[in-house]
């Protein structure tokens, strides 16, 4: 065995998370959801299997998102999460992995303490932090051992990271908790208020993947969707179009826009102009509403494209950094602590 195979990239996401093992790509992409009995607080399933039982469980089992926002919200069952991942694409072996794990770009010190505990806990050796803007760049391609601006757009299950990357690192980021599942909301709240259904999260996401757009289709899709009428608290369906779904997540888009603008504003000239000439990247799953970067593009003037593959971006990119670890800094690299030396 060569014991290049101990170096995994986890993409530590609030939706989804992606495991990059070098030499092989991505090995596992699950859902960070955990199903854990209530009563005696084990964990029952990971993963898709953990999915599955979202809103179809007995009182006793509750599925849990240990992850929000891109931190640690439940120390104990985002390390047995991670064991357990691990533990499916590793084979036994004296040498323990050192790991890679991306972190937004607004983490603190103690949010950056768990995140390493977490994955020591889960049975690794050393643990590398990158901030997930930067693996994303690498991702999308960019060279980043030179001085050359460019935007990330990161829009993901709990946030949206919008970071100007230079020389590999972040020069000038922000992050909103408005991204993919502010959009599943504003689509729940829009059925509820137009149709008077109520409908669940995850049919707002079937809803949000099939026919949602931020500027008009040339062919108008229709969906069927089933709810519970709030009159008569029966099932009912409805047909929605996605020239409504225009109007109902328009909101959650525009807080996105104001973002990046913040961030345009706050970037130094230069780099400014490197961004205006390599255009704007955009990655993560909510990238993949139709139309969002037709959107971007109008309304900052920079030509903006959406990644191949964008809900693996940021894995992608950090497996590529695995071939550095040797020269990155191990644990701690509190990058808001930087900042602050800096201002």
């Amino acid at each position: 065995m060569m014991i290049f195979e101990r170096d995994i990239a986890i993409d530590l996401g609030t939706t989804n998370i992606r495991v990059f093992v070098r030499g092989k790509g991505i090995m596992l992409r699950e859902p960070s959801i955990v199903a854990v009995d209530k009563y005696t607080g084990r964990m029952l399933k990971v993963g898709q299997d953990a999915q599955k039982m979202l809103g179809r469980t007995p009182a006793n089992i509750v599925a849990i998102h240990p992850i929000s926002a891109g931190v640690i919200s439940d120390y104990d069952m985002t390390a047995l999460m991670l064991k357990e991942l691990l533990s499916r694409v590793t084979s036994f072996s004296l040498f323990k992995p050192r790991v890679l794990v991306t972190v937004p770009s607004s983490v603190t010190g103690v949010e950056e303490r768990n995140v390493i505990d977490a994955v020591i806990e889960a049975g690794t050796r050393k643990v590398y932090l990158v901030e997930s803007a930067v693996a994303t760049a690498a991702g999308a391609g960019a060279d980043l051992s030179k001085p050359d601006g460019h935007l990330v757009i990161d829009i993901g299950g709990g946030t949206t990271e919008v970071a100007v990357v230079s020389l590999g690192g972040v020069v000038e980021s922000e992050s909103i908790k408005t991204a993919g599942d502010a959009f599943d909301e504003a689509i729940v709240r829009y059925v509820r208020r137009k149709h008077n259904i109520l409908i669940g999260k995850r049919t707002a996401e079937e809803l949000k993947i099939g026919i949602a757009c931020l500027v008009p289709r040339a062919e108008v899709g229709i969906q069927e969707v089933k709810g519970r009428c709030l009159t008569t608290g029966l099932p009912k369906s409805v047909k929605i179009s996605s020239v409504e779904l225009v109007e109902a997540i328009a909101e959650p888009a525009r807080d996105i826009l104001e973002t990046i603008h913040m961030v345009l504003e706050r970037t130094p000239p230069e780099l400014v102009s490197d961004i205006a000439q390599n255009g704007i990247v955009m990655a993560g799953g909510g990238s993949l509403i139709y139309g969002f970067d037709q959107l971007v593009e109008k309304d900052t003037g920079i030509r903006t494209t959406v990644v191949d593959d964008a809900l693996s971006c940021a894995a992608f990119g950090s497996g590529k950094m695995l071939m550095n670890l040797n020269d990155m800094p191990e644990g701690m690299v509190n990058l808001a602590r930087k900042r602050q030396m800096k201002a």
